[in-house]
């Protein structure tokens, strides 16, 4: 009895009912946070003339995805949480998902493209204006936009291919496509097999590029004689190096563990992380391990307060 469904239900945190509105104050805080630190750094990077080079154009689109990133879901969940109205729409729930894996694609091919500039600039420096010039630049951010919006369509039509007939139930704080082809019933080996295509495709090929852009940086940076100019260039890459650790540490950890007992909870937990921490470490991390954005800041701050 295959059911072609109208609606699913949002079953977040429904073990801790008691505790819900517990939560709506601390989403609401990471989301205003989120929100006002990625503004800060994309007011500060489209203004002050000294951050216009190729490293920080890359971060300010990073930015902007994590403003569009965490305004998918987190609004929906704080709504359910304030109202109890677990209901979405079929419509909604596929439009949810296509939207936060684009933005999410789009994000893993950013710091890809992030860490390719940190070769660039480590291991040629000389070249590195021509060889990053602005043309270029715009056309990786573009190649970076394209691919994540046009991957996330080819997935979100074949998972709305799906039949539900087990349950409309989603135990998640989103409509996340791994929880969805749990509930969903009949032959999915098709969409299992797209589903391990995408993963090494957007997964593992740019982790992939990372570890050769890095392991070529390292190279480099040892082969400096003086330490200080080993600080100075590893410098350059600890806050690219700490967002790539949180950003793939949470996403394996929530998509890579396999089902357990506990599972449902784990890939909850691993979703506030992913959906909701990330984005609002990265502008502070950038903030505060970047002497010239700090600077930047600063300066913006104290012409518009004092």
């Amino acid at each position: 009895n295959v059911t072609q469904v109208a609606d699913f239900y949002i079953i977040a945190f429904s073990n801790v009912s008691g505790q819900k509105f517990l939560f709506f104050p601390s989403f609401l805080l990471l989301y205003i946070i989120c929100l006002l630190w990625n503004m800060l750094i994309l007011v500060v990077l489209f203004t002050d003339i000294h951050l216009q080079k190729p490293m920080y154009y890359f971060l300010r689109n990073l930015s902007g995805v994590d403003i569009l990133y965490v305004s998918v879901a987190l609004p929906k969940l704080m709504d359910i949480i304030i109202t109890e109205n677990n209901r979405i729409s079929f419509t909604a729930c596929f439009s949810q998902m296509y939207f936060f894996t684009s933005f999410a694609c789009t994000e893993i091919w950013l710091l890809t493209m992030m860490s390719y500039d940190r070769y660039v600039a480590i291991c040629f420096p000389l070249h590195y204006v021509i060889l990053m010039d602005k043309t270029k630049c715009s056309l990786l951010v573009a190649g970076c936009w394209l691919s994540g919006f046009c991957n996330s369509l080819f997935v979100t039509i074949f998972a709305s291919r799906l039949s539900f007939c087990r349950s409309t139930h989603i135990k998640q704080i989103f409509c996340d496509i791994k929880t969805l082809t749990k509930i969903s019933c009949g032959d999915i080996y098709e969409f299992q097999t797209m589903i391990m295509a995408e993963a090494f495709i957007m997964g593992l090929c740019p982790f992939l590029l990372i570890l050769m852009s890095y392991s070529k940086i390292l190279v480099n940076i040892l082969g400096l004689r003086s330490i200080g100019q080993r600080k100075k260039a590893f410098s350059t890459c600890t806050s690219h190096l700490t967002i790539l650790l949180i950003f793939y540490g949470t996403l394996l950890c929530m998509y890579m563990i396999p089902p357990s007992e506990h599972s449902e909870k784990l890939d909850q937990i691993f979703s506030v992380f992913y959906l909701a921490v990330t984005p609002t470490l990265n502008p502070l991390i950038y903030t505060l391990r970047n002497n010239e954005v700090k600077n930047a800041i600063y300066n913006l701050l104290s012409k518009n307060i004092f």
